[in-house]
């Protein structure tokens, strides 16, 4: 064990002690029973949808039981720190609303981000090196590497430990000789484990658990050449967590075995363990095998595909709210989202995010949407991913609230075929004139083959005799006079008993003018969409052949 004195010379002579930290973050003032739980994204992009299902999690639980939900930012690794990370973080927070109740400039447990509180860890790992819980070590890489290829060659465990943990009991004298070369080293942790020892302890979700205890010196301070001098996730998350009174930990499943390790820390700095509870991660089917969403391999295993494509959230809340538990996912939406979550229910088995099943739960929440809402929620996506859209959404307005409300109001059964606010231009565009492209080759394969010459006929006829009434019976009898008088058959099932009689049925009379009128074979119902676009229009686009 090494001399306080030799100790102390390797921290800042003004580094507090413990206790100071302790009266700065004192117990919080709380109900029985509230739960203090944290999110700790590390800033290195966009968060995966994973972490917003977490921190879900994590808000829910805090809240329903009266505690406090904070996000701490997890950036010890500063090689891979993403400069932008901080505002796509501030956009996921927004977009799906898991802001937290503390993080970043809110909150008297703070600094929130990891990379500001080294003044604090420092005082921590000092007091372990006074107590001989850990120790400096030497190793180089080029020595670290030939540990590991011996360990290889002789089939022995890999890591840091016994034997092969050669500074674990250096002297004084050789680490003062080290220290006056200049050498850089790290700082690694104790560990009181043994090799073959087990140990047990309680998942909040997967129940009592068995596993090797840690016997790694695993490194709890990076090497002193760095400029900045962080700890590892390991050692902060143990301060960082005891500091800011969090009761409840939830994190994904990699973490599981990391717990042994993590209860030796709390142990060792004399902290209160806190429980843990182990997320099962989002899955994926891929062929005829489930594997792990991955954000190389799965543009939706990022949050910014959601708000880049303006998949509605409360759609997206209740499909991992589903997932977590499945009673809530038999229960209407609202309702979904108001009951507590409980971790009892969770699953140890990964869900499977399927998104045809959340676009169907898209499309059945947006038909639940007045028309003006839909607009007020695409209007701020189409600014910022289609700004033409966005123009033209404002100045025809009255326009788009008639667009929408087309096979939306005032029926049973609305349109579905809206899911996400990327999709209005494709499924609506056709009904504003500054992004409608007429139709007009006569000869388009959109027309199903129809001779050219009639598909004009047939323009110029809807057209010549165009009248704008109320969209139902009385406005397809046009339709139906115009069929007639051009010699096509009244029914599909009339023109299949004698094809060679007429030119067509009156299905494919409709067909060029719905091609004509909205550029598309399917289109909601024509008397509304005339009804929608006003005469001019109408006129306009069934004259546009050449």
């Amino acid at each position: 064990m090494l001399s306080q004195e030799l100790v102390d010379s390797l921290f800042p002579s003004e580094l507090p002690a413990p206790g100071h930290w302790a009266r700065r973050y004192p117990p919080r003032e709380l109900p029985s029973g509230a739960e203090v739980t944290r999110f700790a994204p590390s800033p290195t992009g966009w968060l995966h949808i994973g972490g917003v299902f977490t921190a879900s999690v994590d808000q829910d639980i805090a809240h329903h039981s009266g505690g406090v939900y904070l996000v701490r930012i997890e950036d010890t690794d500063q090689s891979r720190f993403d400069p932008e990370a901080a505002s796509q973080f501030e956009a996921a927070f927004d977009y799906f609303g898991i802001g937290p109740d503390e993080g970043g400039e809110t909150g008297g447990y703070g600094p929130y981000a990891q990379s500001e509180r080294g003044q604090i860890y420092l005082t921590y790992v000092r007091e372990l090196m006074r107590q001989g819980k850990a120790y400096p070590c030497f190793e180089t890489k080029e020595q670290g590497e030939a540990r590991v290829a011996r360990q290889r060659a002789t089939g022995a465990l890999p890591g840091y430990y016994g034997e092969w943990a050669i500074w674990r009991d250096a002297g004084e004298e050789e680490v003062r000789e080290r220290l006056a070369v200049g050498a850089p080293y790290v700082v690694r942790f104790r560990s009181p484990g043994a090799g073959g020892r087990r140990v047990s302890f309680t998942d909040e979700i997967r129940g009592e658990i068995t596993q090797d205890d840690n016997r790694n010196d695993v490194v709890i301070l990076k090497s002193s050449d760095q400029p900045l001098r962080l700890p590892t996730y390991h050692f902060a998350h143990a301060v960082d967590d005891h500091l800011m009174r969090v009761t409840l930990v939830i994190r994904g499943e990699e973490w599981l075995s990391s717990v042994p390790l993590h209860h030796q820390l709390f142990d060792a700095l004399g902290f209160p363990r806190i429980p843990y509870a182990h997320v099962a991660p989002l899955m994926k089917q891929d062929g005829g095998s489930r594997r792990k969403l991955s954000k190389r391999r799965d543009p939706e295993a990022s949050v910014g595909y959601y708000i880049e494509q303006g998949i509605p959230v409360e759609a997206v809340q209740y499909y991992l709210r589903g997932l977590a538990n499945g009673r809530l996912a038999e229960m209407p939406l609202p309702e979904a989202l108001a009951t507590p979550l409980r971790l009892s229910e969770f699953g140890v088995a990964g869900p499977l995010l399927d998104l045809v099943k959340l676009d169907d739960i898209c499309a059945d929440f947006v038909s639940t949407l007045p028309g003006a809402e839909i607009l007020d929620r695409v209007l701020p996506w189409a600014d910022g991913y289609d700004p033409d859209l966005a123009s033209v959404l404002r100045a025809e307005r009255d326009l788009a609230l008639r667009a929408l409300a087309v096979e939306r109001e005032g029926t049973d059964n609305p349109r579905k075929d809206l899911r996400r606010w990327a999709e209005f231009r494709p499924v609506y565009g056709f009904f504003f004139p500054e992004i409608f492209e007429p139709v007009t080759d006569p000869a388009d394969p959109r027309f199903g083959g129809l001779d050219p010459d009639m598909v004009r006929v047939i323009g110029s006829g809807f057209a010549d005799g165009y009248k704008p009434l109320d969209p139902g019976p009385a406005w397809f009898e046009q339709v139906r006079e115009l069929s007639a008088r051009l010699g096509f058959a009244p029914s599909n099932k009339e023109y299949r008993k004698n094809p060679d009689a007429y030119p067509g049925s009156i299905a494919d009379v409709s067909q060029v003018i719905r091609v004509l009128l909205t550029g598309s074979r399917r289109s909601p119902d024509l008397g509304q969409v005339c009804a929608a676009i006003g005469e001019s229009e109408v006129l306009r686009r069934a004259r546009a052949l050449s």
